[in-house]
């Protein structure tokens, strides 16, 4: 349960966090709250599952990364979690994900999103997540990004 403190919490946030090193402080000091009073509120709104993630959504284009891929993995069901946490444990791996697969169309089933700066540099990415998933890799594809799509939550009013 969130009270109208919460919420004005949530809408201070809901368009990102400040860009500044204290960035709950300058939410506290526009709200009239204490900072650890804001920090309080956010983690047990984590907790509560109210808020699901705090996290940086990155700009990849703006970043310099022009090529953005998402790989697309046919794995043996039985190895899927193995594969899935070793690829999505990669630090070149921005996230990684099980999903089922659609027969005869569509066989893979295990979805990890690479970035590099060209193609040339995901697909060096892509021969590593190859070599470390070895012969689980029963056959892959790079989907690259044509654009970016929007990448918001919820809004309260």
């Amino acid at each position: 349960m969130i009270d109208e403190t919460d919420r004005r919490i949530i809408r201070a946030t809901q368009e990102g966090l400040p860009l500044e090193a204290r960035p709950y402080h300058r939410i506290a000091a526009d709200l009239g709250l204490e900072p650890a009073e804001v920090m309080r509120r956010l983690g047990r709104m984590l907790e509560d599952g109210v808020i699901r993630r705090i996290g940086v959504v990155p700009n990849h284009y703006a970043l310099g990364y022009k090529a953005n891929g998402m790989t697309c993995w046919d794995i043996p069901d039985d190895r899927i979690r193995d594969a899935g946490a070793n690829v999505g444990a990669l630090d070149f791996v921005s996230h990684c994900y099980w999903r089922p697969r659609h027969l005869p169309y569509w066989p893979y089933n295990l979805f990890a999103m690479v970035h590099g700066r060209d193609k040339a540099s995901v697909e060096a990415q892509v021969e590593i997540i190859a070599r470390l998933l070895g012969p689980d890799d029963r056959g892959h594809q790079i989907l690259y990004s044509t654009r970016i799509l929007k990448k918001t939550g919820m809004r309260i009013g």
